[in-house]
Order: C-alpha cells, then structure tokens, then sequence
C-alpha cells in the first residue's frame, strides 16, 4: 500500500524528488526519536537521522512507490544506527549504577570521560509525532518507551534484540516486518523479542510504578525546588523514597536511600553560593536545568536534572553534570547564563 502522505500529494504518479523530499521530512522527528532509543544518545540521534535522510536521498531512484515511506526510512534508521553501535567496539551506554555497587563516600579524582553515558531527550523533540502507536501490538506508550530508565534497560539488549524489540513492541510492527529489517528469519525474530522482553523485565526497575495524580506530582515539585533554592536539606530529603536513587554523570559513584544521598548532597551544598531551578521537558519527566551562582554574580550553567516520581515521593534523582551537561543546555535551548 502507498504511504498515504505520498499518495495525497503525487496521486498514482511516481512521486518526485520534492514530494518524496517533502514526505520524508514529516517522519524526521520520529525517525530521531527510534535512533535515540536504538543509540541512548541525543548527539548520537542527530547524526543517525542525517545519515538517514542522505541515504533516502540517495535512494530515492530504487525506493517503490508502493511501499510505505516511514517504514523504508525506519529500515534505513534501524541499520544506520545497528552500524553505529558495532563501531562502538563493543561498549555499551549506560548509567553509574550499572558500573559498581553504591558509593557512601564523595566522589574522588575526576569524571569518567571514557564511558559512554545515556543521555536525556528534550520534550520538544516529541511534539506533533506521526502515527505515535503504529498498530495494535504496541505494549509501550509514547510516555513509557521514552522514560529514562527504559532508555537504559534497552541498551543492555544486545543490538539487535534491542531492534526486534523497538520495531514490534514499540512501533507495532509484525515479526515478518521486522525479520525483513534484520534481514532475519520469522522464527528467530520471535525468538529474539522472548528473550529481549525477559531479560526486559529484569532490568526497566521503575516499569511497574503506578502514576501519580497531576495534583500530588506538581505540589511534590513545587516542594523541590523551594528546597533546593532555599538550601534546605531536611526538607529535600524528606522528599525522597526511603530506597531513592541518586546519580551524577559522568562520575562513576552514586548513592542509594535517603541516609547516603543525604549525607552527599549535605557535603556538597555548604559549596555553593545559592541555585535557581528551571523547568525544563525531557523524556516525559519532571526536569530541571540547576543554574549556580558564581563569584561574579551570574547564575551560570550547572546540570540537568531529570526526576521519577511515584506517590511516595522521588524514586530517582539524575543529575547530568559538567562536562556533560554543556552540550545539553544548547540541545535544550537554555542560556549557559541565566538572566534573573
């Protein structure tokens, strides 16, 4: 079947390299967003797309009018970003607490900056989606398969297990769709997405957490950052979970429960001369940009922090620091400085 806008536009005709261009353009925002959760990476996202569209561009003599345009450009996504990966040489994304066992004392030495960090995902990027749920055997919501710490988990699955999965159970996708993508057998895609959602399931910690009321979330918020601006300790750590999880890439260490993280952040705290919060969107969750005041007077870059919440309070804090947070403040569109 014809992809429709590709119909609309061109009717029986064989398209032109406008209308296919024009096409083409609608699905750049989703064909990121697939690239980001093949990849963990913003940066990562943005060069896979590129070579995305240069690819279709390149074949536009060969692609059938017949066959459907996102799906050709989902294909061309799925292996620019399974080459990415090989190219890697073999190492993965990941998050601190995946490296070593909790840390109760401050961080020593300097950042990690030979791992490869997952990185967040601006709200911005996720407006006005085609076709968010593309068939009836989507088992993730447009809200579940951009959270944080399913970003991570998948990128524990080995490439393409991780790509079975995205294309079936995200997109909607059938086993003989996908199995044409990976260039695969029906028989061990299917056997490829079992084990994909086992191991899954292990690894997504916040996959059962029950919502939260809009009402309870943005007083829980608002109690946040009056805590945080105002320095005051006992009140942001009687915010989170007995259990919380607090991380800070690209430093190695993190904290678990209240005890330690408070213990951290009552260390680290008396350093500073004052914060200001900003709200921010990224990956469906409560964000913040955290500016700092510098001896100068100017509320200066810090991090990105990126919150889930549950109805006891935060579950995990993460908190994208310098030099990593740099390149995100731009990919936010937030001012390095801040003007109060």
């Amino acid at each position: 079947m014809k992809d429709k806008e590709l119909v609309s536009s061109v009717g029986d005709t064989p398209p032109s390299r406008a209308d296919f261009a024009r096409t083409t353009e609608t699905y750049r925002r989703a064909i990121k967003l697939h690239c980001y959760r093949m990849l963990g990476s913003l940066h990562e996202a943005e060069d896979a797309v590129q070579e995305t569209m240069l690819r279709a561009w390149r074949g536009f003599d060969e692609f059938e009018a017949r066959a459907s345009v996102k799906n050709w450009l989902y294909r061309i996504a799925t292996n620019v970003s399974l080459n990415m990966i090989a190219s890697r040489l073999r190492r993965g994304r990941l998050m601190p607490d995946q490296l070593d066992g909790a840390s109760t004392e401050r961080p020593q030495g300097r950042p990690d900056a030979e791992a490869l960090w997952v990185e967040p995902y601006p709200d911005a990027e996720l407006e006005n989606l085609p076709d968010p749920t593309a068939g009836p055997d989507v088992r993730y919501e447009l809200r579940e398969s951009v959270r944080l710490a399913f970003i991570t988990a998948i990128q524990q699955l080995p490439p393409r297990q991780r790509a079975a999965l995205l294309l079936a159970d995200v997109l909607g996708w059938s086993a003989i769709e996908v199995a044409a993508v990976l260039d695969a057998s029906v028989a061990s895609v299917n056997s490829a997405l079992q084990r994909a959602r086992a191991k899954l399931a292990m690894l997504d910690r916040d996959a059962r957490q029950a919502p939260i009321a809009d009402e309870h979330q943005r007083s829980l918020l608002e109690r946040y950052v009056r805590a945080w601006e105002s320095a005051d300790l006992e009140r942001f750590v009687a915010l989170l979970k007995e259990d919380a999880v607090y991380s800070m890439p690209p430093w190695r260490e993190w904290y678990r429960g209240r005890g330690s993280i408070g213990d951290f952040f009552g260390a680290v705290w008396p350093a500073y001369r004052g914060f200001r919060l900003v709200p921010v969107g990224a990956n469906l969750q409560p964000a913040f940009a955290l500016y700092s005041l510098g001896a100068e007077g100017r509320w200066n870059a810090h991090s990105i922090q990126l919150l889930a919440l549950n109805r006891d309070g935060i579950a995990a804090l993460t908190m994208f620091m310098q030099p990593l947070a740099q390149g995100f403040f731009s990919a936010f569109q937030l001012p390095t400085v801040l003007e109060v």
